[in-house]
């Protein structure tokens, strides 16, 4: 009898939990959709931790510029090189996680701390994706002397003479280097690196002979391509690039499966409101799809391209950090 009693009692408790949990989860969204309304109510900074002049910079300043436009409101870019990340990570981690404060970051972002013993952070709890907006591709240029016209070739080269080709890169755990590292542990070969203060004076290295290979950007080895003073055998993207059309990738062209892009985009303190990540996102979407934007940087052998959402380049930055943190062990990378 008393069973019978406590059952009506049971079912209202139940439609009262299902009813508050309602409200509150229509309480929730409407508090996001007005945090998002009511965003951005003052200047945006956006950290940027290299110095002024590089392509980190370059492109985030240009985006920046736009996306002042999209969110009317100033979009303020800061340099603060230094530190492997760490003087940069360090502000951005230290400021309100209200979405008025974000970092620039590259690929050597998600690698750094593996490389780096110093490194104070973790790109994956510490910060949370907003948006990718530009796709860099490199490319695997040899000196003209070097018997191999083909990625095929190269491999099958280096495996006959272990330790042999040599390749230059901008320093220990540069985009460069982990590009090669990776080509050397997909392909099974072993080559030697040699690290200079900067892309610059490797390419100058492999034009005159002193090394066999590099792994460049676009941009910088373009004129010496088109000069033929180095031989370009594929470029590190999944597609080809637009500036060089007629040459394949490194995947199609001998190394199935291979990329090793230069990425640049934005992220977040973590905890910052969804909502704002969001609007955000929908604002860089809105920039890197500006005509004007695309042939620019087109041009200078830039992809600007846009995540469809935060979660989407979180995803992204995890799937990254896997694999190259992958590397960096396997090949035991250590800057310091």
């Amino acid at each position: 009898m008393r069973a019978q009693l406590m059952r009506p009692v049971r079912r209202l408790v139940l439609i009262g939990t299902v009813a508050l949990a309602s409200v509150l989860a229509i309480g929730v969204g409407l508090a996001s959709d007005a945090v998002a309304q009511a965003f951005p109510s003052k200047p945006l900074l956006i950290v940027v931790p290299a110095a002024a002049g590089g392509n980190l910079d370059n492109v985030t300043r240009n985006i920046a510029q736009r996306l002042q436009e999209q969110l009317g409101q100033p979009v303020v870019v800061e340099n603060r090189p230094g530190g492997n990340y760490n003087i940069a990570v360090d502000f951005v981690a230290k400021a309100p996680a209200d979405g008025y404060t974000y970092l620039a970051i590259a690929d050597s972002f998600l690698y750094s701390p593996a490389i780096v013993r110093t490194a104070r952070f973790d790109p994956l709890k510490d910060f949370v994706g907003v948006s990718m907006y530009a796709s860099v591709p490199q490319v695997l240029v040899v000196n003209p002397a070097v018997p191999a016209q083909s990625v095929k070739e190269l491999i099958a080269l280096a495996k006959k003479r272990p330790a042999e080709l040599t390749y230059g890169s901008a320093g220990t755990g540069y985009s460069g280097h982990i590009a090669a590292e990776l080509f050397s542990l997909q392909a099974g070969i072993s080559m030697t690196h040699v690290p200079y203060k900067g892309n610059a004076p490797a390419l100058v290295d492999v034009i005159g002979g002193r090394i066999s290979m590099l792994f460049d950007t676009v941009s910088t080895s373009l004129p010496h391509i088109k000069s033929g003073a180095v031989r370009v055998l594929g470029v590190t993207t999944s597609a080809r690039s637009q500036v060089l059309p007629d040459v394949p990738t490194v995947s199609e062209a001998g190394l199935p499966g291979y990329e090793a892009a230069i990425f640049n985009g934005l992220v977040a303190r973590s905890g910052t409101p969804p909502a704002i990540l969001k609007r955000l996102n929908e604002a860089v979407r809105n920039v890197v799809q500006q005509q004007e934007l695309h042939s620019r940087f087109e041009a200078q052998g830039v992809d600007l391209v846009a995540s469809e959402s935060p979660e989407q380049f979180t995803n992204f930055l995890k799937a990254q950090s896997e694999k190259y943190v992958q590397v960096v062990r396997k090949a035991n990378i250590r800057a310091d």
